[in-house]
C-alpha cells in the first residue's frame, strides 16, 4: 500500500499523545476508517491523507463533505449506537518518508 508509511507515522504520532489503537483500516458498508482509536473514554476515527506534492491538491482538499459523511456513518456502524463519545480527526502528511511534515486536525461536523 502506497501510503502505509503515512498511516504508520500518524499512528505513532497519536499513540505518543496517549491514544490507544483499536484497529486499522476498519471496513464498513459505508467506507473505511484508516485508524480507529480511543482517547480516554472517547472513540476517535482518524482519516490519514498523504501527498508527496500538491500537484493533485493538498491532503486537506481530499477531505470532502462526502468523505466526512462516510467516515461518520462508518463510526455509527462500528459502534452500533449513536450515544458514545466520538471525535473525527485527520492526520495530514505532506512529503515523503525521508522528508515530511505532519498536521493533526479535529474535523468539525
Amino acid at each position: 500500500m502506497k501510503g502505509a508509511w503515512a498511516e504508520a507515522l500518524a499512528c505513532q504520532h497519536l499513540q505518543a499523545k496517549g491514544y490507544v489503537l483499536l484497529g486499522r483500516n476498519k471496513r464498513t458498508p459505508f467506507g473505511e476508517i484508516d485508524l480507529w482509536m480511543q482517547d480516554g473514554p472517547t472513540y476517535v476515527a482518524v482519516e490519514v491523507k498523504q501527498r508527496s506534492n500538491e500537484a493533485f491538491g493538498s491532503p486537506l482538499e481530499a477531505l470532502t463533505p462526502t468523505k466526512y459523511r462516510r467516515i461518520y456513518r462508518s463510526v455509527l456502524y462500528l459502534l452500533g449506537r449513536d450515544d458514545a463519545a466520538v471525535r473525527l480527526e485527520a492526520v495530514l502528511v505532506y512529503g515523503t518518508p525521508r522528508r515530511f511534515r505532519l498536521e493533526h486536525l479535529l474535523l468539525e461536523p
